[in-house]
């Protein structure tokens, strides 16, 4: 059967710069030869859904018409991959408002909360360019697809994987309902509290529940502690904008349950 918007796929990849530098990968053992190792990230594939901008545009329509197991490559200009590159977004300051001015060009800084790259030092005068340092690039991706999710838990899983982080979460399902039992210390995440409403959203557009409810789970086994916040890879570091839902969308609802 082949790949179409709205499939829940689980998909492999590596993303490379056109010198083949590795700037993205789901392949953990490469993350940690090509020093882009991240403990908070999670290997091994991640679960997107095709169309819902959980991708760069480019490999999001690349998906599309792809039969399951399919591995191929996939060229992506700026435009359809981190944007281009915003010359606006290049200033030239006085070095004085740099808080260490032993500055070279390449060196990352961070002025009045915005992070940028030195581009260029003359005299006293410093260039930083605040664009995304993966703006302007043509990328590649190498993918491949490793399965379409069939079931609501796995669908669920695996969305939720995919903003939290934690790919073990608790499910249940029953005539159109979904509830997902989360740890007190995710409650208390500020990327979670962020990113609910659209897991819900997503559910609702489709996987075709009615009701989404967030359950707390507190049990006497473990002390509930706040998870590491979760990494944001590639894809999800420019992250898509989900169109605000017009049409009067199912309920949402959150409880607390204590396990007896």
């Amino acid at each position: 059967m082949a790949i179409q918007k709205g499939n829940f796929i689980k998909l492999n990849y590596t993303g490379k710069f056109e010198d083949g530098k590795v700037f993205d990968t789901t392949d953990e053992e490469l993350a940690k030869e090509e020093d882009i190792f991240s403990p908070a990230g999670l290997y091994g594939g991640d679960v997107v859904i095709v169309g819902a901008g959980h991708t760069i545009k480019g490999l999001d329509e690349d998906l599309e018409g792809k039969e399951v197991g399919y591995s191929g490559t996939v060229v992506i200009p700026p435009e359809k991959a981190f944007g281009p590159s915003n010359p606006k977004l290049v200033e030239t300051i006085s070095i004085t408002k740099l808080k260490d001015r032993n500055v070279y060009p390449g060196l990352a800084v961070e002025i009045e909360g915005r992070r940028g790259i030195v581009s260029r030092i003359i005299g006293r005068r410093v260039t930083v360019d605040f664009n995304s340092p993966l703006a302007g690039r043509t990328v590649t991706y190498e993918y491949t697809i490793e399965k379409v999710l069939e079931t609501d838990i796995e669908k669920t899983q695996g969305l939720l994987a995919l903003y939290t982080g934690i790919s073990d979460l608790e499910i249940e399902t029953e005539d159109g309902v979904v509830k997902i039992y989360t740890p007190t210390g995710l409650t208390f995440n500020q990327r979670w509290l962020m990113a609910k409403n659209r897991v819900a959203s997503e559910l609702f557009k489709y996987a075709g529940f009615k009701e989404v409810q967030f359950i707390e789970k507190v049990t006497a086994e473990t002390e509930a502690q706040e998870p590491t916040e979760p990494e944001v890879k590639a894809e999800a570091e420019t992250e898509a904008e989900v169109e605000t839902e017009t049409e009067a969308e199912p309920e949402t609802k959150e409880s607390s349950e204590p396990e007896a």
